[in-house]
């Protein structure tokens, strides 16, 4: 093989390999107007599965029904309780947190079953704080089944998805007395601890 072939081999080989990292960054900057506010109505009901050594409850408290745009995810590893339970965390916008996620210059970041955001000085004057925290979301996403898991992990940040299920509280046990709970926020107006949405996914779509 002569050494143009070779270079041209190379050239092309790393085209591929920039592409394939672009494409599972995906498109953080993305905008996508008009997004309507979730809905969530009044459910009962409850599942049972195992999640780290515990018998769990998930007891439905909403239906649940988002179309958003995906700013920011974050994967979790290990055998704890939460991560058996909720592989991936989704941080979404909609409205108009997600109608200019390409004009204004925000800072999207998840750590510790948390996100956070923020904005250069310059943009601070192009949306308000409060349209910001009503219009975006960290959401633990339980998937239902295989099916639905295999979806959530392709899902990357600028891609506009609409997830259905239901808001949940879920309680895990075990036979020795050791418990542990974890429970959905039911508001889109609150911040801080215990403001993300814990949502057992029963179908998620990835719009385009």
């Amino acid at each position: 093989m002569n050494r143009t072939i070779k270079t041209i081999i190379v050239a092309i080989l790393a085209v591929l390999v920039l592409a394939v990292v672009k494409n599972s960054a995906g498109n953080p900057n993305r905008s996508v107007a008009g997004i309507r506010d979730p809905i969530q109505k009044k459910a009962s009901g409850e599942v049972k599965t195992t999640a780290a050594g515990y018998d769990v409850t998930i007891s439905f408290k909403f239906s649940y029904d988002i179309e958003a745009l995906v700013v920011h995810t974050k994967n979790y590893y290990g055998s704890s309780f939460t991560n058996d339970l909720s592989p991936k965390d989704l941080a979404l916008a909609w409205g108009e947190p997600a109608g200019k996620n390409g004009d204004v210059n925000f800072h999207w970041s998840q750590s510790g079953r948390w996100y956070h955001w923020s904005l250069n000085a310059d943009d601070a004057s192009k949306i308000s704080i409060d349209s910001i925290n009503c219009h975006s979301a960290n959401n633990h996403i339980i998937p239902a089944d295989d099916m639905v898991k295999k979806q959530l992990k392709k899902i990357k940040a600028g891609d506009h998805i609409r997830i259905t299920g239901y808001l949940v509280d879920i309680r895990g046990e075990k036979d020795n007395g050791d418990w542990y709970t974890w429970n959905s926020s039911e508001s889109r107006n609150d911040t801080g601890d215990g403001a993300c949405e814990v949502i057992y996914a029963s179908k998620i779509e990835i719009l385009n």
